[in-house]
């Protein structure tokens, strides 16, 4: 508000406007209980060494979830994403189509997947990704855009290729 002198008025006050950045996208079910499963999981990440605590969730395309955590080691190389956890365990359950990752990192910390994450996530057919914080706002990715030229799979590429 302005007086007729041109100056602001002390006690006027613009109404506050919600930062686009707080508000939180509107999950599926399906998505939110993928976030509160990787939530859980990653309150039993192993990472004594980063101390970067992850936790991950697989939707199947039967419905079933499936939860990861991050697995560290004193051999750095040897350490397991929270992702390939999850993806594994569903595999060693006997599924081989996945729909969705939700991934759940350390507050503050912008996440995504690494290339050997996305890249199996590819194999598996997961379309799409859930990247979050405990009490972040989610970011929901397709995989593509995170991963625009994978390898293909096998079957696709004929006996022996790239020998």
């Amino acid at each position: 508000m302005r007086r007729a002198s041109g100056r602001r008025a002390k006690h006027a006050r613009r109404p506050r406007r919600a930062l686009p950045a707080l508000r939180r996208p509107h999950l599926s079910k399906e998505h939110a209980r993928l976030v509160r499963v990787a939530a859980r999981a990653r309150r039993r990440a192993y990472a004594p060494y980063s101390q970067f605590p992850v936790g991950a969730a697989v939707l199947a395309s039967d419905g079933t979830v499936y939860a990861g955590c991050n697995v560290e080691n004193a051999s750095y190389g040897l350490a397991l994403c929270a992702e390939r956890v999850a993806i594994h365990t569903a595999v060693a359950n006997g599924r081989r189509r996945l729909i969705s990752v939700a991934v759940v990192g350390p507050a503050g910390i912008t996440l995504t997947p690494c290339g050997a994450c996305r890249q199996v996530m590819e194999e598996f057919g997961v379309q799409t990704v859930i990247l979050t914080s405990p009490r972040g706002a989610p970011t929901v990715v397709a995989l593509p855009a995170l991963l625009p030229s994978p390898f293909p799979p096998m079957a696709t590429r004929g006996r022996h290729a790239g020998l």
